[in-house]
């Protein structure tokens, strides 16, 4: 059962929350890494894009929050779900993510593959390729485009981005959302979530762009995948 809810779109510093939400005791935190890591994952978020009722439980078995993309997207319909969670939207300078998201775009999963890829890095983009309906829905939503029609025009993102944080602020009352730039670190987060902030321990700070990077470096070099999260 999730008991946090993260609403905030990629690159806001999903990979720092998830990293986070596990170190204070709200994990195994769902995010698109762990999609990519676990084959099985794909087939619980194949019915989203369906016409009939989602089946939230299935979907999120085993874990007790979710960051990023496929989940954050859900926001609205998971809120309704959990009507206990707690819902974080994490949030950066629009124009800083823009960049960000182009990096997602143009060097993500699925983006001009040599045709001898090395076996792990094919079973991950084939992976990703039958996820492609949900992340086509995800974004033309969004930007009323796919990411397959090529890179967003700034403006048009940006706009986007403020569109969907103030549809969240405009949802959630304010007792259950945190609107959290992880640059804040424990303080608002811990106080939002009503657990100690870890005693002489940094915030984790990942980078997002390069974390997803690395991971398909080393797909693509031959090496077997491994979560940029594991110890």
């Amino acid at each position: 059962m999730l008991t946090v809810i993260g609403a905030g779109l990629p690159r806001t510093g999903t990979s720092s929350m998830k990293a986070a939400l596990e170190r204070l005791g709200f994990g195994p935190c769902h995010h698109m890494f762990n999609i990519m890591t676990n084959p099985a994952l794909v087939d619980r978020w194949l019915s989203v894009t369906t016409e009939g009722p989602v089946n939230w439980e299935e979907v999120f078995e085993g874990f007790r929050s979710a960051v990023d993309w496929p989940a954050s997207h859900f926001w609205r319909e998971q809120a309704e779900a959990y009507p206990d969670a707690k819902v974080v939207l994490t949030v950066r300078d629009p124009h800083a993510w823009y960049v960000s998201m182009q990096v997602l775009i143009t060097d993500g999963p699925g983006r001009d593959l040599p045709e001898d890829l090395p076996e792990a890095a094919a079973a991950v983009f084939q992976r990703m390729m039958r996820l492609g309906p949900v992340l086509d829905h995800i974004t033309q939503s969004v930007f009323a485009q796919s990411f397959r029609d090529g890179p967003l025009d700034e403006e048009v993102a940006v706009a986007a981005f403020e569109r969907h944080v103030a549809a969240v602020k405009e949802a959630l009352p304010q007792e259950r959302l945190l609107v959290f730039d992880v640059r804040e670190g424990w303080e608002p987060l811990c106080r939002f979530l009503d657990v100690p902030v870890p005693d002489g321990e940094p915030f984790p700070h990942l980078n997002d762009a390069k974390s997803m990077q690395q991971m398909l470096a080393k797909l693509m070099a031959g090496g077997e995948i491994e979560s940029p999260f594991a110890h």
